[in-house]
């Protein structure tokens, strides 16, 4: 249920969404890698980058706090993040196959071999 009374917006300045529009138009960086490094929503970073081709993209004036203190990470460290993120998500699905396996491979039920019920009668 959504909370009683005014709901807060966050505005960002003009110079934050230029940066952030350019952030995610160098090459081999993703959208969604650049919100998730700017910790905004990528429909929003869509939206000013679709501003930014229209040439409407405006900012405002006032910055709130968290606003003035967020830097854009370089493109370095972009690429590299989108790497990162990359690598993690294939580790989490051979994570979930190496959970499989083992649920797998616990559930059946242990069987002797022939050749040692053989061998067990012979000799006994």
């Amino acid at each position: 249920m959504p909370r009683a009374g005014p709901r807060k917006v966050q505005r960002y300045s003009l110079e934050f969404k230029r940066k952030a529009v350019a952030l995610s138009q160098l090459p081999d960086v993703e959208v969604r890698a650049v919100a998730d490094a700017l910790e905004i929503h990528p429909f929003m970073l869509s939206r000013w980058r679709k501003q930014a081709r229209e040439g409407t993209l405006r900012g405002s004036a006032a910055l709130p706090a968290k606003v003035t203190k967020t830097k854009t990470p370089p493109a370095r460290e972009m690429q590299r993040f989108q790497a990162l993120q990359r690598a993690h998500a294939v580790l989490q699905e051979e994570h979930a196959l190496l959970k499989k396996l083992i649920r797998f491979t616990s559930a059946r039920k242990p069987r002797s071999s022939r050749s040692s019920t053989r061998s067990a009668r012979r000799s006994g």
